[in-house]
C-alpha cells in the first residue's frame, strides 16, 4: 500500500468512526483551549503528511 492510499484510508476511517456529535461533546468537555491546540496539531500533522506524500 503506498503512502497516499494509507493517508486516504486513515482519514476515511477517522471520518467514519467519529460522529460529529461525539466530537463536539469531547471538545466542549475538554475545554476550548485544549480543543484549539489539538485541532491545530492535527491540521499541522495532516499538512505534514500530505507534504511528505507529494515528494
Amino acid at each position: 500500500m503506498n503512502q497516499k492510499s494509507l493517508i486516504i484510508v486513515s482519514l476515511f476511517t477517522l471520518a467514519v468512526t467519529l460522529s460529529s456529535c461525539e466530537l463536539a461533546k469531547g471538545i466542549f468537555k475538554a475545554g476550548m483551549w485544549t480543543a484549539v491546540i489539538i485541532i491545530v496539531a492535527v491540521v499541522a500533522l495532516i499538512l505534514f503528511l500530505v507534504g511528505k506524500a507529494k515528494k
